[in-house]
């Protein structure tokens, strides 16, 4: 039953090894949205050493996109007829991928979800996250205070991932407006607000080509465009670089979410007035150590208590911190970056 390597090539999925396949071993499963994203470059790095650590056999894939979500199912039926005893998943898109998440349940595989909640979350056996929701409302939080009295006549641009909206996507796009005091409406999905400072809604892609051409429509919708909230770093990369092109980058503020070293680094430099700083090493070693947990025992793992998922923590990194919203300096924004 077991597909060989080559034969899964054809997906066009990447497939790499973090410890030679045992009898004895306990084999687990690394299903991310890309490869070229540091985020999970850096996630499968964690996942990989802690792997090694606990003699855990990973296989890591990834689709070619965001929004990939066919190659994500491709490869929960390989894991599945691989026999693994578990999968870490971040999910690109949250609802279309519940039928193959239950298929590896129904097989006897613990599934849990890194960063990204299912929709529903409890599709997942558990989750290892961010509070998005949190990291979201500290950089809405830290534009309003950062504005002052001008925050009331702001005109934002919100740097979404796609159409899909995985829950990732809302959680971050509705805390940001929260955290800025824009009446959301349904917390449950972006674009439904009326508030007259957004300018509108764009899809990014999470990916620096796609905010570029964002911004470009934002700014024809409306050329005093004055904050830009984004989804990731990549995405505030293009953005700036958008904002550049047409000499308006220090009219602008840009928030985002990641904290990765490349961001932190364009915090120092002004790119990014503020970002959420995330934790993806830490996601990927727990998902794997809950995983060899279960394989072992059982025992699958407790979120966080009064939460719903188990909480990696976020922090605000900024060199600009803003009266009553708690934040760390670029220089333990870097110490800590991804760790």
């Amino acid at each position: 039953m077991k597909k060989s390597v080559l034969a899964f090539g054809a997906l066009a999925l990447g497939v790499t090894f973090s410890a030679p396949v045992m009898a004895a071993d306990v084999a687990a499963c690394l299903i991310t949205k890309t490869e070229s994203n540091a985020f999970f470059v850096k996630m499968k790095e964690g996942a990989t050493a802690k792997a090694k650590e606990l003699g855990v056999s990973l296989k890591a894939y990834a689709g070619k996109a965001e929004g990939d979500n066919e190659s994500q199912v491709a490869a929960i039926e390989t894991c599945i007829a691989d026999g693994a005893k578990g999968i870490l998943l971040v999910a690109t898109d949250t609802k279309a991928i519940v039928p193959a998440v239950k298929s590896a349940r129904d097989a006897g595989l613990v599934v849990i979800a890194l960063d990204t909640q299912l929709d529903p979350p409890d599709a997942a056996n558990a989750t290892f996250a961010t509070d998005n929701f949190l990291a979201g409302k500290l950089i809405g939080q830290w534009a309003a205070a950062t504005l002052g009295d001008k925050a009331k006549d702001a005109k934002i641009g919100l740097l979404d991932i796609n159409a899909s909206q995985p829950s990732v996507d809302v959680q971050r796009d509705q805390g940001f407006l929260t955290g800025f005091g824009v009446d959301v409406k349904d917390v449950t999905k972006n674009g439904d607000e009326n508030d007259p400072r957004i300018v509108g809604n764009e899809y990014s892609n999470a990916s620096e080509e796609g905010a570029r051409t964002a911004v470009e429509n934002l700014l024809q919708k409306d050329p005093s465009l004055n904050v830009v909230y984004t989804i990731n770093e990549p995405a505030a990369a293009g953005a700036y670089e958008a904002l550049k092109a047409v000499g308006k980058e220090k009219d602008v503020l840009i928030v985002s979410v990641d904290g990765g070293c490349p961001g932190v680094k364009n915090v120092a430099e002004g790119v990014i007035g503020a970002t959420s700083q995330q934790y993806p090493l830490m996601m990927a070693a727990l998902g794997v150590e809950a995983i060899k947990k279960f394989a072992d025992t059982g025992e699958l793992p407790k979120p966080t208590e009064g939460k719903k998922f188990f909480d990696t923590g976020v922090a605000l990194v900024t060199d600009k911190p803003a009266a009553g919203v708690e934040s760390i300096d670029t220089k333990a924004g870097a110490d800590k970056c991804w760790g």
